[in-house]
């Protein structure tokens, strides 16, 4: 994958699969606060994850995929500064997935991951923890919040003028029902991927979370450019 990777927390180097990952927003709100809250299964997860048409603009490198955690190796997406709290994130997982995007003109990485948990409780609880270490600055330091609106019940993102790629980088983390979501932006460039873009791509993940929580198939998507 070379330099296309996860952006988000500095320097870690983690694996998806066969594919090493480095972790690193439609405008308005987007589903989640007032609709149902079921159990997804694997397959749902990966409907769940945006793919090529959902996302216009953007090449799809990493098609969307999910999977069911193995035993004593939580979802590297799922990270935790100590054992209890990845006791409260990230063993109740019931499965994960990611799929992650570029966008050549200036090497900018789109990524988004999904966390699945029994129910609402479980998915509150992981996403105080997550939170702890996606939120603030862990996209890098001197991190300012991003107004992504209010997806979700539960959001928060923010950016840093220098992420584990050299140049901008933003993290979003968002709760729906039973499902944390996450969504990554960097580049080794300069040029910093607006707040009504992070706003849109968030709404547009929420609401598809929040689609798979109804019993639908994920539809929303952004409007080509």
């Amino acid at each position: 994958m070379g330099d296309k990777g996860f952006v988000g927390t500095r320097g870690r180097v983690v694996a998806a699969g066969a594919v090493a990952l480095l972790l690193a927003g439609c405008g308005g709100g987007g589903g989640g606060g007032d609709g149902k809250a079921a159990a997804l299964d694997k397959g749902q997860v990966a409907s769940v994850l945006p793919d090529a048409k959902a996302v216009p603009g953007w090449r799809n490198y990493m098609k969307p995929e999910a999977q069911k955690p193995v035993p004593d190796y939580p979802p590297t997406v799922c990270v935790a500064r100590t054992k209890e709290q990845r006791d409260t994130a990230c063993a109740p997982v019931t499965s994960w997935g990611v799929s992650a995007f570029v966008r050549k003109a200036d090497a900018t990485t789109l990524n988004f991951w999904t966390l699945a948990y029994k129910d609402e409780k479980a998915a509150d609880a992981a996403y105080d923890v997550l939170i702890k270490w996606y939120g603030g600055d862990r996209v890098g330091q001197n991190a300012e919040k991003v107004e992504i609106g209010s997806p979700g019940a539960e959001r928060e993102a923010n950016r840093a003028a220098v992420g584990t790629m050299a140049g901008p980088a933003t993290i979003a983390q968002i709760r729906v029902g039973t499902t944390v979501l996450g969504i990554s932006t960097g580049t080794t460039g300069k040029a910093v991927v607006p707040d009504k873009e992070v706003k849109a791509f968030a709404a547009m993940f929420a609401e598809r979370a929040q689609q798979a929580q109804n019993g639908e198939k994920p539809s929303a998507a952004l409007p080509a450019s």
